[in-house]
């Protein structure tokens, strides 16, 4: 039995995708954000120093704890796919190309689009209103000269990767795929895949998957606000 800390509207969405597609036995705890801050409860604290989700505890093996999305992929694959349903053989092209989407979803693609959601909010409650003009005119600036043409160029050369076939790894889908949904619904969020054809199709083609759909009805889609 997997027990999975979730944190409602989160990266955790992925972990309980993975476990649908392992077909795995697992019990969510979910844990609400504070209101006026939007961040983690203390509660996540007690599970792992960090505070923060997604955080497993494999109930099978002693209680382990294992923290960060993509060290929990890698953990489940290791532990409950002998089958290489959702990884490329060892050893293989497919494989290194798995590796490199599966951290580089959150090692490259996830920092500018967070960046932009925090900069977005300088104009906003609770930055006291006489400061809020000066927050907007800042953001603007980080946003026309760092954070546009980054999130650009991520989004062309994932558009351009998904030439090599339907998904990130190749032709078959894997748990790199559900790494790299984060990213690309965190940019579609903003209407940021537009004149990406590829893209729009590897959502799509999440989406109907069997185990997305069950995802979702259980604790809904990721959904990352244009702030």
């Amino acid at each position: 039995m997997i027990e999975v800390h979730h944190l409602e509207n989160s990266r955790s969405q992925r972990v309980v995708w993975l476990l649908e597609e392992l077909g795995l036995e697992y019990e969510l705890v979910t844990h609400r954000r504070d209101l006026a801050t939007l961040q983690a409860p203390d509660s996540l604290r007690a599970v792992h120093p960090l505070g923060k989700a997604p955080v497993i505890r494999d109930l099978a093996d002693n209680g382990r704890v294992v923290a960060e999305s993509g060290a929990i992929i890698d953990y489940l694959i290791e532990q409950h796919d002998a089958e290489g349903r959702l990884a490329p053989p060892r050893g293989s092209d497919a494989r290194e190309r798995y590796r490199f989407w599966l951290h580089h979803a959150e090692g490259s693609g996830m920092g500018p689009l967070v960046m932009r959601l925090v900069f977005s909010r300088l104009g906003q409650p609770p930055v006291p209103a006489l400061a809020r003009p000066l927050g907007r005119l800042f953001a603007r600036g980080v946003e026309q000269q760092y954070l546009g043409p980054e999130i650009r160029r991520l989004r062309d050369f994932w558009e351009s990767e998904l030439a090599a076939g339907p998904w990130f790894a190749g032709e078959t889908f894997s748990a790199a795929d559900i790494q790299m949904s984060f990213p690309v619904l965190a940019l579609a969020g903003g209407g940021g895949l537009a004149g990406c054809p590829r893209l729009q199709g590897f959502l799509a083609a999440c989406r109907e998957r069997e185990a997305h759909v069950r995802t979702v009805a259980h604790i809904g889609e990721f959904r990352l606000a244009a702030g």
